[in-house]
């Protein structure tokens, strides 16, 4: 069976940082991070691990697993210095320049964030989400 999940529209960064800084939690934040993931051309084999076969990504069938994600979500409020954190992700066919995911970690302080961001995306990364690259 073909999934029919047809693509979300993305959010608003401009509302997302009104709506974090808006959050009682602010006044302990010093630094607010978004990582906005794409769909690019590049094969992940070849980004990855230097894997040339010659191929280019045409598009990409994207699923997640909403508890998965919920739970490394919980585990990230547990970071050192993380008082924000907010996650979109996409869902079905996705074509190239497509957003796949943002992140947004506000924190204390630089290293703080930083640590957290890369382990949030990580975790989103390795262990939440289905990637299926056409070629």
């Amino acid at each position: 069976m073909i999934n029919e999940k047809i693509k979300k529209v993305s959010p608003s960064i401009d509302d997302w940082l009104r709506e974090a800084k808006a959050d009682p939690a602010a006044l302990q934040e010093g630094m607010f991070l978004i990582h906005n993931g794409v769909v690019r051309q590049t094969p992940k084999l070849q980004v990855r691990q230097g894997i040339d076969d010659g191929s280019l990504v045409k598009g990409m069938e994207f699923t997640y697993d909403a508890a998965k994600v919920d739970a490394a979500i919980a585990e990230t409020y547990k970071m050192k210095g993380i008082f924000y954190v907010k996650v979109w992700l996409n869902e079905g066919q996705l074509t190239l320049g497509d957003d796949i995911m943002y992140v947004l970690i506000g924190g204390d302080i630089r290293p703080n964030v930083i640590d957290a961001l890369q382990f949030l995306v990580g975790k989103i990364k390795n262990e939440c989400v289905t990637e299926i690259e056409q070629k």
